[in-house]
């Protein structure tokens, strides 16, 4: 088995900077789930389980600001 280290330093505002053996990269987490530059993870609402997506980032990005528009206007 392979060790893991992860940490995250809270930069306020949701945005944080997230260091690893890989590297260190920014995030930005929101109620919905947390955005980086590797993709987005969603959280389902269980414990420990969530969704997480390497796709297109910019797209899910312009799909969620359409939804929050919508669901804040009605």
């Amino acid at each position: 088995m392979g060790f893991r280290f992860q940490k995250r330093i809270k930069l306020g505002g949701g945005v944080g900077l997230n260091i690893s053996n890989s590297g260190i990269s920014p995030s930005f987490r929101t109620k919905m789930g947390t955005f980086s530059k590797n993709g987005y993870s969603t959280k389902t609402g269980i414990p420990g389980v969530r969704y997480q997506n390497s796709g297109c980032l910019v797209f899910f990005a312009f799909t969620g600001f359409i939804a929050f528009l919508i669901y804040h206007f009605n």
